[in-house]
């Protein structure tokens, strides 16, 4: 597969691993009775229009408009020709000299609606309005006499939500080779536990999830303190929701201070105990010989904790749980977390309101959560490094806010996480492993915009590890564009490996056997993806970011990317290399004129601390 066609698209941050097919077969895969239109066109009108359109392996045409008119939110409207397939919606203008392309994965799309109907007034008033995930919003406007709006609209519904649909991911359908990695092998859980130097005399690996009998969303392979049998277990599962009893993300290799996460305990408004679970919390905190204390970190807002009584859970009782802290973080929901997304979205896309900006962005409280699970993620951090204590984290199930908590507190202490294929492996272990509900956050292949069970909880992560970037620009060995094309393709649903909500899932779909990982993508061309200024020797250590609203900034790079008002003016020298570069130069001049985004990131001023304990001012 040719890399270089491969990175044009992903500069455009939709579509990756594109290739151009120019045999007769490009076409042949439209389906019977993919639309009026289609068929009455020549086979060398539907092959030359084929010819234009980068297709990748096992991606195939299900529906072609040549006549459609891209309501520009930027400019005037653009007359060209587009083009569905089962991976994405595709739209080139008319004009060949510069022209305007939109290469949008279907994945990415939240909501479809036909606008207008048959008694519509105006030349652009009938047409398909599309809603993404990733902040656009998308209108194309049809000619009611081609009567060609219909095939197309159910075209993309079909591609877009496969689930609704009965139909497979697309994931299943791509076919690309990447030789370099299998991403498939960068997370072994054994192999990561004994980095950590398990086993030790406290903690053990477990197979006793192996079939998910204990709970369905947890990993098949677990580390639990050794004082604890397998029957131990069995006993303490049934006191935690979802049965996601404590078990270990991380232990400090000098103190031996953990991290741990679960869930709620169920203690109801009864106020119920549980023996078996406070024993076993007290088996944590011996596990650790540097101190006698266990915190209990709690990321909910104290009321929302109470509430939570009132459903059968609730935090756990520091009169039962002798020698522990109850702290809570004051993170909210995942309802409140994507009203604060949505209005995220208004401000940044199409139009920004230059003389309210700050307060517009001030209003929609994005900020706020980001220093919120940042500073949580920071207490978390330094309980375990400067007081040498382990840490319990849960929220309600254990799979929104815990993750973003022990993942990023992970990244603070551990440096090898800040590694691209430790990252990699922090969020095959923390996200992926231990349940993190990506389909239902992020819809995957539903047509269920409203369900209130989508938020952007994995979006909010990464733009934690984002501030966290630009706070140690050389402590990181990954750049803004691998942060990026992560989100990219959390949603675009061409690779397997945010697919389903939990490991148990993903096994009985044989998803690792039947799709291609992201990192067999990104790993096979990490130079696309590396820090320049990184210096490992530099920040071999823990790193405590800022969490002052001062320090925390929008990510315009990724929130406001698609508007051309806000993007950087691309250094001159850049610019040149480009012109040099004899490589799809016409297709990289007309991304920068269009939709087509640079992902280049700002210059960054390097700084170096001397200290082995960072705190930033």
């Amino acid at each position: 597969m040719d890399r270089k066609q491969h990175q044009n698209v992903q500069e455009s941050g939709t579509s990756s691993t594109a290739q151009k097919v120019g045999s007769t077969d490009s076409l042949s895969a439209p389906e019977m009775g993919v639309g009026s239109l289609l068929e009455s066109l020549s086979e060398n009108t539907k092959q030359g229009l084929a010819d234009e359109i980068p297709l990748l392996e096992g991606e195939s045409v299900k529906g072609i408009d040549p006549d459609v008119t891209y309501l520009c939110p930027y400019g005037v409207p653009i007359r060209g020709t587009l083009t569905v397939t089962n991976y994405k919606l595709y739209f080139r203008s008319q004009d060949r000299e510069h022209p305007l392309i939109l290469d949008v994965p279907l994945g990415v799309c939240s909501r479809v609606e036909k606008i207008g109907g048959s008694t519509s007034k105006g030349e652009n008033s009938y047409g398909i309005d599309i809603h993404c995930k990733d902040f656009r919003h998308l209108r194309f406007a049809h000619k009611q006499e081609n009567h060609s709006r219909r095939q197309i609209f159910e075209k993309i519904q079909q591609y877009a939500f496969p689930i609704t649909y009965k139909k497979p991911f697309f994931a299943f359908e791509f076919q690309g080779k990447y030789d370099v990695e299998d991403g498939w092998r960068i997370y072994d859980p054994i192999v990561e536990y004994k980095r950590q130097g398990l086993p030790t005399e406290s903690w053990r690996i477990t197979r006793i999830n192996e079939n998910y009998e204990i709970s369905d969303s947890y990993p098949a392979i677990l580390a639990v303190p050794t004082a604890a049998s397998d029957d131990d277990l069995r006993h303490i599962s049934d006191f935690r929701t979802r049965s996601r009893f404590p078990v270990l993300s991380w232990i400090h290799p000098e103190s031996q201070a953990t991290i741990t996460r679960s869930s709620q305990p169920m203690v109801g408004v009864a106020g119920k105990h549980n023996k078996e679970d406070e024993r076993y919390i007290q088996m944590i905190m011996d596990a650790n010989a540097q101190s006698h204390k266990l915190y209990i970190m709690d990321a909910r807002p104290f009321v929302n904790a109470v509430a939570n009584r009132a459903r059968g859970g609730g935090f756990e009782s520091e009169d039962s749980y002798q020698n522990a802290e109850l702290i809570f973080l004051d993170i909210h929901n995942i309802h409140v977390m994507r009203e604060s997304s949505r209005k995220l979205k208004e401000e940044c896309f199409p139009a920004i309101d230059e003389t309210h900006w700050l307060s517009k962005i001030e209003a929609t409280h994005w900020l706020e959560h980001i220093k919120v699970i940042l500073a949580g993620a920071v207490r978390v951090a330094d309980k375990v490094e400067s007081n040498k204590t382990s840490v319990l984290v849960h929220c309600s199930d254990g799979w929104d806010r815990t993750a973003q908590l022990t993942s990023l507190a992970m990244l603070m202490l551990d440096p090898y996480y800040r590694t691209i294929r430790g990252f990699e492996v922090l969020v095959e272990k923390e996200w992926i492993s231990f349940g993190h509900k990506f389909k239902q956050r992020v819809g995957h292949g539903e047509d269920k915009h409203s369900d209130d069970n989508r938020s952007p909880v994995f979006l909010q992560f990464i733009d934690c590890v984002w501030q966290m970037t630009k706070q140690f620009p050389n402590a990181f060995e990954f750049n803004e564009h691998f942060l990026i094309t992560i989100l990219d393709h959390l949603y675009s649903c061409l690779f397997g490996t945010f697919l389903y909500n939990c490991e148990m899932q993903r096994v009985k779909e044989k998803v690792s056997e039947r799709t291609v990982s992201l990192w067999s993508f990104i790993n096979c061309q990490m130079e696309e993806f590396t820090n320049p200024l990184y210096a490992a020797y530099v920040h071999a250590h823990v790193l405590l970011p800022v969490t002052s609203l001062r320090r925390i900034h929008l990510w315009t790079g990724y929130y406001c990317r698609w508007n051309p008002r806000m993007r950087p003016q691309e250094p001159i020298h850049l610019r040149n290399q480009g012109a040099v570069g004899a490589e799809s130069t016409a297709t990289k001049a007309s991304g920068r004129a269009t939709e087509r985004t640079s992902l280049q990131a700002g210059s960054r001023q390097t700084t170096t601390f001397p200290s082995t304990h960072v705190r930033l001012q």
